[in-house]
């Protein structure tokens, strides 16, 4: 009995290597010349780059532009460039069968619109921080002066609080934290700030 051993041809056939002597089966057209049905011959300029298992994405070329122009600016354009000529008409291709109107130039002014609504929002952000930072500040101010007890009373005729409303500004007009005052509720040990600021 002979042993008849496959091997395996580059087009994805299988050739008996037995007595046997067939020939070797033809390679799959690319997916240009399968559509065109035509034979897709060795020198096939689509054939790198539309294999026989993407059939779709030739189909939306060819819709669009057309195989004899796409064909012809493939041939103009130099080899090492022509994988990114392909890649940039099959997304217009695709973008124009989804938007037949616009094609990509919807896509790219969409783009550009949640680009100015995202800046416009880092604005809002960053105008917000700012105005954290400066309250914040305000604040410490305010704390370290009361604390050292310079000017009395009168450090806080400027507040904002002081000058929205009239009713809060008698308290501090009967009770003023005078130095003799402070010093008191400073030299007591057990007292801690919530006291304090409760005067």
């Amino acid at each position: 009995m002979r042993d008849e051993v496959a091997v395996a041809t580059p087009g994805g056939g299988r050739a008996g290597g037995g007595g046997g002597g067939g020939a070797a089966s033809a390679p799959a057209p690319c997916a240009a010349c399968k559509l065109l049905r035509r034979r897709c011959a060795a020198s096939c300029v689509f054939a790198p780059y539309f294999p026989p298992g993407e059939p779709h994405k030739f189909a939306n070329v060819h819709k669009v532009f057309g195989a004899s122009n796409v064909s012809k600016l493939l041939q103009e354009i130099p080899a090492q460039h022509r994988g990114d000529a392909v890649s940039s008409l099959v997304y217009e291709a695709n973008a124009r069968v989804r938007d037949p109107v616009y094609g990509c130039v919807g896509a790219i002014s969409s783009l550009q619109q949640q680009v100015e609504a995202l800046q416009a929002q880092l604005a809002l952000a960053q105008a917000e921080v700012v105005r954290l930072k400066m309250s914040n500040d305000y604040i410490v101010h305010r704390l370290k002066a009361a604390r050292g007890g310079g000017g009395g009373g009168s450090s806080y005729a400027g507040s904002p609080s002081s000058m929205s409303s009239p009713k809060t500004a008698e308290p501090e007009a009967h009770c003023k934290a005078t130095p003799e005052l402070l010093d008191m509720v400073v030299d007591q040990p057990d007292m801690d700030d919530a006291q304090f600021w409760s005067y």
